[in-house]
């Protein structure tokens, strides 16, 4: 018998009026208090900057992940999820509207604005009586300005996780946007060694020289990726000590590609391609891998759809519940065999703050990329038509000087060119299976023309339902928005 069941017996020998009393006093309590309201909690949880496969859910020895590690055990991991765009505000911009950005306006470009017409499921939530949150990093960046919105889409702000809990009403249903700030750059150096990490165990991506500075610079990351690990677990853990942790929604996940050359900012692989588990412990069953592709603009009519609400009719995405609540693993869906994914301007590093669009498509084997202006420097203008901070789509890091340091050494020199050094030829077609770093195009090959047609007109054919102005031929709409990040662009970082 447990010591806390024998304490009660015998303080109910010694009390009984007292705890008649006391048992008085609940029934009226909890006659006065309204029913719980039936309907999940939401908890989205969305790292800045973290990409696929770093986690230790997904095999990588190095990285320490035990809070995703428990969501996707408890839950659902998915393999193949993507951002519809390699950049802050237009992944977040899609993950709160539940459409592809560039249904946006000039929510498709970094730093600018989300006109108040494009409805958020926030706000959906809480006109239907759920209480809403925000920690940190929401949507953005970029400016309310001349938005309609008085608020940040993803919900008004709060200092914790914990403030926030305080102000749910008994019995409500709440959802929150818990977004960290990590692992954005910049990073201390060393930082990761510091704390544990060894580099020499860090798998290098094919797409990144393979040198100390880079090792280093990785653990540097992981450092981050981790400590957004154990600020998510505090959050569970109140969760669990406030009861409220069974009938919870909890989606863990990160807003684009890791802050390195060719990954964030691009619709390579290492920009889109990031990290999602999901579980709901009162319904959805657990210890599942779904191979299925997925959107993270599908989160917003999940949330709607777990809520019992119907999607909203201009959402270009679709509901992963019927995939979560399907008892299934591998392939569930036949339909989700491919995804889109998508850019315009991400920093004003062109003449005329000109945009670098791209448009691509992911199959299981296949990636085509579309770069409808082949024209522009893809990274940004290099230093001899230098318009600010040279190749600046690319955050300054240690990897990235050193790759421009030695941008002339021959075991170098093709990681810089893949990066930035040069312009794109209008098609990109990579075999995922045998260059899961995409250094090899297959574009322009007769035995590969077959593909890049049928997977072109896949292409076209969601950019024309889906409204796209680029296929419309609007060219410069993007070029124009507004932006209100810094200008010009700070020097690139140095070691």
């Amino acid at each position: 018998m447990s010591r806390k069941l024998l304490r009660t017996i015998a303080l109910g020998f010694v009390a009984i009026p007292a705890t008649a009393a006391l048992l008085a006093a609940q029934v009226v309590a909890a006659a006065s208090e309204p029913p719980a309201d039936p309907r999940p909690n939401i908890l989205f949880a969305i790292a800045d900057d973290w990409a696929w496969p770093h986690a230790g859910a997904y095999g990588d020895p190095v990285v320490q992940t035990p809070t995703f590690d428990r969501v996707a055990r408890a839950g659902v991991l998915f393999s193949r999820a993507h951002v519809i765009v390699p950049s802050c505000t237009a992944s977040r911009g899609g993950i709160l509207t539940g459409q592809a950005a560039h249904r946006l306006e000039c929510g498709a470009d970094l730093w600018s604005r989300l006109p108040a017409k494009f409805r958020c499921y926030p706000d959906i939530l809480q006109s239907h009586g759920y209480t809403v949150g925000l920690m940190r990093k929401g949507w953005g960046p970029g400016s309310l300005e001349n938005t309609g919105r008085s608020r940040n889409p993803a919900g008004p702000n709060f200092r914790n996780f914990g403030e926030f809990l305080a102000t749910v009403p008994p019995g409500r249903p709440f959802c929150f946007w818990f977004g960290s700030s990590d692992p954005h750059r910049p990073y201390e150096r060393g930082s990761g060694e510091r704390a544990g990490i060894d580099p020499a165990k860090i798998a290098v991506p094919p797409f990144l020289p393979d040198t100390p500075t880079v090792r280093s610079d990785i653990a540097d990351y992981y450092f981050e990726v981790q400590r957004f690990d154990r600020e998510l677990g505090e959050a569970l853990r109140l969760l669990e000590e406030s009861g409220r942790l069974d009938n919870t929604l909890i989606v863990v996940t990160g807003d684009n590609g890791m802050p390195f050359p060719k990954a964030k900012a691009t619709c390579y692989d290492a920009g889109t391609h990031v990290p999602l588990a999901v579980c709901w412990k009162t319904k959805i069953p657990g210890g599942r891998v779904v191979d299925d592709f997925v959107t993270l603009t599908d989160v917003a009519p999940t949330f709607l759809e777990a809520a019992g609400l119907t999607p909203l009719p201009e959402m270009t995405a679709r509901s992963l519940l019927p995939i979560l609540l399907s008892n299934r693993s591998g392939r569930v869906d036949p339909r989700r065999d491919h995804v889109f994914t998508e850019r315009e301007r991400h920093t004003c590093t062109r003449p005329n703050d000109a945009a670098y669009p791209v448009r691509s498509i992911f199959t299981e084997r296949w990636h085509l990329i579309w770069n409808l202006r082949p024209d522009l420097w893809p990274a940004g203008n290099p230093p001899e038509e230098s318009v600010g901070r040279d190749y600046g789509d690319i955050d300054g890091s240690p990897t990235w000087s050193e790759i421009l340091e030695k941008a002339d050494d021959p075991a170098v020199r093709p990681f810089f060119l893949a990066a930035a050094g040069s312009k794109r030829p209008e098609f990109e077609l990579y075999d995922l299976q045998s260059d899961p770093g995409e250094m090899v195009n297959l574009a322009g090959r007769p035995e590969t023309e077959p593909i890049r047609r049928e997977l072109l007109d896949k292409l076209r054919k969601w950019m024309q339902e889906t409204g796209d102005p680029r296929f419309l031929g609007e060219t410069d709409f993007w070029d124009v928005c507004p932006y209100y990040g810094q200008r010009p662009n700070p020097p690139a970082a140095r070691p």
